[in-house]
């Protein structure tokens, strides 16, 4: 049996981000990326299952009215938002991430061989966050920091 879900005119809700497919979000791609973005204000209840939501206007070519399956509740917390313009979104919904700081080193060992691996900590995201990349890409790409 399903659950029943409500919110009501004014609530704050994340609506999710599947539309977006095959499209880089936050320096993650599958699985990992983020399923929930950002809260928006519910305007208007549209039909039983369909809400009108407040877009921002750099999603303005967004369709604004979401099923109930595409949203979920939002408990406030200032951590969790994430402004457009801090993560400099281009008009075709990616962004660049910058490398901020290197966290750790480790080697991989495998096998046959032995793979170095650095965590890296990127800018707009906690030392939680840090992800680890492979060291000789990074060493390509962002020699600055060796």
């Amino acid at each position: 049996m399903r659950r029943k879900i409500e919110y009501s005119v004014e609530d704050f809700i994340y609506r999710k981000v599947s539309p977006w497919n095959k499209v880089l979000r936050f320096s993650h791609k599958g699985k990992l990326s983020p399923r929930f973005i950002r809260s928006y204000r519910i305007l208007k209840r549209v039909g039983p299952i369909a809400y009108l939501l407040e877009l921002p206007l750099e999603l303005d070519r967004i369709h604004d009215v979401f099923q109930v399956s595409m949203l979920i509740c939002y408990h406030s917390d200032p951590t969790h938002i994430i402004s457009v313009e801090d993560i400099e979104v281009r008009p075709d919904l990616t962004f660049e991430d910058e490398l901020v700081q290197i966290l750790n080193h480790d080697i991989k060992v495998l096998q046959w061989k032995s793979i170095p691996l650095i965590k890296v900590l990127w800018r707009n995201h906690s030392t939680e966050e840090g992800t680890w990349e492979l060291e000789d890409l990074m060493r390509q790409q962002y020699s600055h920091l060796f």
